[in-house]
């Protein structure tokens, strides 16, 4: 049939088949590199609570390690949703790869210098840069995949992305394990995890591509004929937008992306509030020896992978791209597995590890799905900051709290406050978000306009 078309019509034709072999092999590609470079950024953002046990020997006390231990969320917070507007006006592959090695020097800096964990204060200014890096792996992240996927295929994706989450924090415990086997010193926990980020920084910027446009290629919406339903799509979401219409069009004004912004929030404490926690737990509580708490550690982490892989499935197969009731199955089952892991006696390490995997599993679902929620609900050129803004209530709203208040809420009244703190937020979580269902069943899906690109 090709040989019969029009001269015009061939090269159009050879241009679109370019097109189509380009975009399959540029897909795969920057998947991989925001894959593995965002689980780069795991290796040096919770390796510290796995020091934590050897500072609290040095005489350290819990309230002063999690106030230490705070710098990344407030950090974090804070650099996600400004450091999220900047990335929507970057080469997300530029952005990305700086962010990780400045976050590396940071940590090698934390396991090599001796002035460098002397002191909360000097502990807490370098979490805090540390969190400020960490804040430029999401957004760019976020970016590549509006750009590269498209809306009818983004849940999947996403949550098959969501798992380099996982797999960077399950493998904090085992590189602890392989430093101090190497170097025989806690320090390594620090500066043996920046070296390897430093490698993954390089492997981001080999791998990863900004935009379908910046290689020659039309833009996702037209290469799959899919549009966006949340919103009216237009040939202006292909251009850049400002920070004012970033800011002040598309998130400040997002009454729904305030609602998920705060049902985040306690997402986000449930999460590190069990996280961050579980080695000091484990070992003052449990009986756990540090290979063992590196392990449960690692396992709860590897736990969310699957669980996220089928919450996604649920969210597009089963409800039918409704994100809310997903996640507050899963915060409802997130809720037994603490009580039990709370409530079950020393001396039954089995039952320990079995509530982690069960609380990894299921409550990454919703980590996920409020991000993947916020990227549904702004224009691709301010998907950094939308998903920055709900960053910005989980790290500082949720996670600080998970750090400084469980800290000396333990100090003062024990460990069964603390987890009394995390039940609650599991129950404030999933009444967020039962609102946020009622609010997405009257989203009214935007006819696509005629010429769109």
């Amino acid at each position: 049939m090709i040989g019969f078309l029009k001269p015009a019509a061939h090269r159009e034709q050879l241009l679109e088949g370019e097109a189509k072999h380009a975009y399959t092999r540029l897909r795969w590609q920057v998947f991989i590199g925001i894959f593995v470079g965002y689980a780069g950024y795991y290796l040096v953002r919770k390796n510290f609570s796995l020091a934590m046990p050897h500072l609290i020997e040095e005489g350290y006390s819990k309230a002063e390690l999690g106030f230490a231990l705070s710098g990344v969320s407030i950090a974090y917070g804070l650099s996600k949703f400004f450091m999220g507007s900047v990335s929507d006006r970057s080469n997300a592959r530029i952005f990305m790869s700086l962010g990780l090695m400045m976050s590396a020097f940071v940590l090698i800096v934390m396991g090599t210098v001796p002035l460098a964990t002397s002191s909360v204060g000097a502990m807490f200014t370098l979490l805090l840069l540390n969190g400020w890096f960490q804040g430029m792996g999401w957004p760019p992240s976020g970016r590549v995949m509006v750009h590269w996927f498209s809306t009818n295929e983004r849940g999947t994706k996403m949550a098959l992305w969501n798992v380099a989450h996982n797999v960077g924090g399950g493998l904090v415990g085992p590189i602890a394990i392989l430093g101090m086997a190497i170097f025989a010193d806690w320090h390594s926990i620090l500066y043996f995890h920046g070296m390897l980020a430093l490698v993954v920084a390089i492997f981001i910027f080999l791998m990863v591509r900004d935009t379908p446009q910046s290689q020659g290629l039309p833009s996702i919406e037209k290469h799959h004929n899919d549009y966006p339903k949340s919103f009216a799509y237009s040939t202006d979401h292909e251009t850049e937008f400002s920070a004012k219409e970033i800011f002040f069009k598309y998130v400040l004004n997002n009454k729904l992306l305030w609602m998920i912004a705060v049902a985040n929030a306690f997402v986000y404490l449930v999460r590190y509030g069990v996280l961050d926690w579980a080695p000091t737990y484990l070992s003052e509580v449990k009986d756990f020896s540090f290979d063992g708490s590196s392990w449960a550690y690692a396992m709860y982490e590897w736990a969310g992978i699957p669980g996220t892989l089928i919450c996604g499935w649920l969210s597009d197969a089963v409800f039918k791209g409704h994100r809310a009731p997903a996640a507050i199955i899963y915060m409802l089952l997130t809720m037994v597995f603490v009580i039990v892991y709370w409530l079950n006696p020393a001396g039954n390490p089995g039952i320990d590890v079995a509530m982690l995997i069960g609380i990894g599993f299921f409550i990454y679902g919703p980590v996920m799905l409020i991000g993947l929620h916020a990227l549904d609900l702004a224009p691709k050129k301010a998907a950094g900051t939308a998903a920055g803004f709900t960053g910005l209530f989980g790290y500082v709203g949720g996670a600080m709290t998970a750090n400084i208040v469980i800290g000396i809420v333990v100090d003062k009244w024990g460990w069964d406050a603390g987890f009394g703190m995390i039940v609650a937020a599991c129950i404030f979580s999933i009444l967020l978000l039962a609102m946020t269902w009622k609010a997405e069943k009257n989203t009214v899906a935007a006819p696509v306009p005629e010429g769109v690109i």
